[in-house]
């Protein structure tokens, strides 16, 4: 049950992640990684790895569209 909501909340984040790739929406990678962190500890409580590791790759993925555009130095 865990594992599906952990997928849930990384499908949250992936669609506003999305947005967050949009010019001059960058900040909203700021909003976005933190619900990931959510997800991917919640992931980490289930019995299954699904969840977690689509929220660790959503994190690496909108950490580095961060950094690339100058929002974590």
């Amino acid at each position: 049950m865990l594992n599906i909501v952990s997928i849930l909340i990384g499908l949250v984040t992936l669609a506003l992640g999305l947005v967050a790739f949009m010019p001059l929406l960058g900040w909203m990678n700021w909003l976005v990684i933190p619900i990931g962190i959510v997800g991917a500890a919640v992931g980490a409580l289930s019995s299954s790895n699904g969840g977690r590791n689509l929220n660790i790759v959503l994190i690496i993925i909108f950490a580095l569209r961060l950094m690339l555009g100058g929002g974590i130095i």
